[in-house]
């Protein structure tokens, strides 16, 4: 059953920017660890959702469908509107490309979880964090 574009509406007005449940995961679990961090950043280039500015490492957390995640598989997926969502998410993508490239640039690490691995392994996730951490050490 398709929906109207009522409620379409409706449904993309409630999604999140910043404080989306897995950035609250994986905020919580970095919290609880002792790792202090700063949120949504502005002057950082691609407000990254975690940063520890201290070390230079710049945390997003990526939806699977804003960020094209598993893209050539999805983007059969969308029936409406194609000529919209298609260029729309490929922007995105590219634009995450182009902040990582930049942010590496200016000396940082730069890490990007999808929505399926902070929920399905967020240990694995901050295992990662914890290496990055390491990495700056040496």
């Amino acid at each position: 059953m398709s929906k109207t574009p009522e409620q379409i509406s409706f449904n993309m007005k409630r999604i999140r920017c910043k404080d989306t449940s897995i950035e609250i995961t994986l905020r919580k679990l970095l919290w609880k660890k002792g790792y202090r961090y700063r949120k949504n950043v502005k002057k950082i280039l691609g407000c990254p959702d975690i940063a520890f500015i201290s070390h230079k490492i710049a945390i997003f957390c990526d939806s699977e469908f804003w960020h094209g995640y598993n893209w050539e598989e999805r983007k059969k997926d969308f029936k409406s509107n194609r000529d919209f969502w298609i260029p729309k998410i490929e922007k995105n993508m590219a634009r995450d490309i182009f902040v990582n490239d930049e942010l590496k640039k200016q000396g940082w690490i730069v890490l990007r979880f999808s929505e399926k691995e902070i929920k399905n392994n967020p240990t694995a996730c901050l295992e990662i964090i914890g290496n990055a951490f390491k990495e700056r050490e040496k």
